[in-house]
Order: C-alpha cells, then sequence, then structure tokens
C-alpha cells in the first residue's frame, strides 16, 4: 500500500512530535481519508472530532514508519504493536485524556475496516484505556455570572454582539461549535426556543430566556442594519467585524477577555458558561432528565456529574449555616467504631 511519510531527521520521536502539531501534512495515506470522510458523512460526526481522529492515527503512521513497521500498516497489526505505540506515548507525558482519544480513535478506525471486509479483528480492542481523573466542572457563581453578562457594555455593533453572545451561552447551555454554527433559520423569537445542531450533528430544541432574546432582538437589528449583502455570510446568525461567521476560536478569547475585564480567571470559557448554566439549574431544583435533554447528552452518567458539584455545594452550605455543624468533639471523646465480629 502507498504510504508517503515526509522525513523529519532526528529520530523517530522528533518526527512524532512534529507530526503532533501538523501531522496531516506530514502522511499522506488513502485509508486515513476514506476513513474521515466516512465519519463526516456517514457517522455524521464533528469536524473537531474528526479531525484529532485524523491527527491521532497519522501520528501513528508516523511512528510504524519511523521504527520500521511500515509494511504492517493497517494489514497486519497487531495488538502488540498497538500497545507500543500507546506505551511510546505514556513514555512522553502525553496526558491520559489524549492517550484515550488515540485509542478510541484506532478502534474506530480498525471496526471500519472489519465492516469493508479488509481485516478480521480489531486490534486496538485489547488496548486498555487509561483510567481518566474525573475533573468536577467548573463553574461561576450565580453573581460571576450576572458580572460577566454586564461586562460587554456600549451600544456599538461588537458590544451588543457580544452581550448577546453571552446571554445565549448561559441561556441555553450551548457548547461554542453550536453558537457558532447557529443560522439565523435557527432561532425562533415568537416561540423563543433554538434549534441546536451538537455532536454527531443531532438536532435539539432549546428554550431561550427573556433576557437572552431582548439581547438577540437588539443584535438582530445592528446586523440586519450594518451588513453587507454582497460580502456578508447571510445565514450566519453571529457576524465578525468582516461579515463572517465567527470561530470558536474568537468566541473563547472574547470570554475571556471579558471574565478578566470583571476580574474573574482568564481560564473562564465558553465552556465554563455552560458548566454554570447547568449547576444552576440543578441547585434551583430542575430534573436531572430534564438538564440531559437541555445540554444534548446521550448518556445521564455525562449530566450525573453536575449532581456531585450540587452535593458538595449542599455540604458547604450546610457546614456554614447550621448550628451544630461545625461544634467540635470533646478532648478525650472516643469514637466507637463496630468490631468485625458483631
Amino acid at each position: 500500500m502507498a504510504l508517503a511519510v515526509r522525513s523529519h531527521g532526528g529520530g523517530c520521536w522528533q518526527g512524532f512530535e512534529r507530526a503532533y502539531v501538523s501531522t496531516l501534512n506530514d502522511v499522506a495515506h488513502p485509508e486515513i481519508g476514506n476513513f474521515l470522510r466516512y465519519l463526516a458523512n456517514e457517522r455524521n460526526m464533528s469536524e473537531h472530532t474528526t479531525r484529532n481522529y485524523g491527527v491521532d492515527l497519522a501520528q501513528f503512521v508516523v511512528w510504524l514508519t519511523e521504527s520500521g513497521q511500515v509494511e504492517l500498516f493497517p494489514w497486519e497489526i497487531t495488538n502488540l504493536i498497538v500497545r507500543g505505540f500507546m506505551a511510546q506515548l505514556d513514555e512522553n507525558g502525553i496526558s491520559k485524556q489524549t492517550m484515550a482519544r488515540k485509542v478510541a480513535a484506532m478502534r474506530s478506525f480498525y471496526k471500519y475496516q472489519i465492516k469493508r471486509g479488509l481485516m478480521q479483528a480489531n486490534p486496538a480492542l485489547g488496548v486498555r484505556t487509561p483510567k481518566l481523573d474525573k475533573k468536577l466542572p467548573v463553574f461561576l457563581t450565580i453573581e460571576e455570572m450576572e458580572s460577566l453578562l454586564a461586562a460587554p457594555g456600549g451600544e456599538t455593533f461588537i458590544g451588543v454582539r457580544d452581550r448577546a453572545i453571552i446571554e445565549l451561552l448561559y441561556s441555553a447551555g450551548l457548547r461554542s461549535f453550536e453558537l457558532v454554527g447557529l443560522d439565523c433559520d435557527d432561532l425562533d423569537l415568537n416561540r423563543q426556543v433554538l434549534r441546536t445542531r451538537g455532536k454527531g450533528m443531532k438536532e435539539r430544541i432549546n428554550p431561550v430566556g427573556n433576557y437572552a432574546i431582548k439581547a438577540l432582538i437588539e443584535y438582530i437589528g445592528l446586523r440586519n442594519a450594518r451588513r453587507d449583502k454582497a460580502k456578508s455570510d447571510i445565514r450566519a446568525l453571529f457576524l465578525n467585524f468582516r461579515g463572517q461567521r465567527l470561530t470558536t476560536r474568537s468566541i473563547r478569547r472574547m470570554i475571556s477577555s471579558y471574565a478578566l475585564q470583571v476580574g474573574l480567571s482568564p481560564e473562564v470559557s465558553p465552556h465554563t458558561l455552560r458548566h454554570s448554566f447547568a449547576t444552576h439549574l440543578l441547585q434551583r431544583g430542575a430534573d436531572l432528565r430534564v438538564v440531559q435533554e437541555l445540554l444534548g447528552h446521550e448518556n445521564i452518567s455525562t449530566t450525573q456529574i453536575y449532581t456531585h458539584v450540587t452535593a458538595r455545594e449542599m455540604q458547604a452550605v450546610y457546614e456554614e449555616a447550621h448550628p451544630r455543624a461545625q461544634v467540635g468533639l470533646e478532648t478525650g471523646f472516643e469514637i466507637l467504631t463496630e468490631s468485625k465480629s458483631a
């Protein structure tokens, strides 16, 4: 099978590290291209996931090639070879989350090859996925959220647009790629709902609160008044100053900038607002299944992490508010434990 790999020199891992930056320019492999088209066109995977899987597989090709095993890709790959690749990742300090994604990419790739009748067994199935550390989501308090919502000032196009974006991210709990992918036709101002395309291009309907609706009406008025129809994207809801659809990177930069402006951490991101949306709903008694639907989570287990956050908050409130929650034990008090024979 034809495989083009541009040599980097300096040993196989130097090539690997450079491949991490710009892999698809370094490796041209037809089966990777076929697989990525399958993910995009038939599986409806997001552009972000598709690209990452392509990077992961192309890095695997670089490692195989520069370690002298190029002829084994992909038809004669064994479980031991895949494990060797993962061991090299671990030795070079690659994060567990990234390693888990690479295992998922290889499993999916070989499953696709089996489906096409080109392989009989999946060599990545026997590779253990690194156990990920569960991190509680970072969220803003209601007061912090209010200060961020008030940060975009003035009546300029940028100020009004940014205010509408922050209101909508918090009101609907959107992911950043969902927000930038919105078209004007996805918003129904009269019914106060939004059609959102989430992971795998799955559509859901999100309610939009009054504050966000008011901000959107103001923004849309300015958007339509200043738009150069000859040069602007007429479909995209949120436009940059050149009249083109915003990117997720620009949304993240904008949120970070406003967070700094009001004294919050620059690490505040669009996803922080999504975490805040879910946490505040649960803190005020929302049903977990409803929050799952609003977030577009396929599995309830993904949403349940927010219950850990609210439980922690309740414990903190209890310890601070209950008059006997923090009464210390008297000196010499013996804690009795149940004996094993009981």
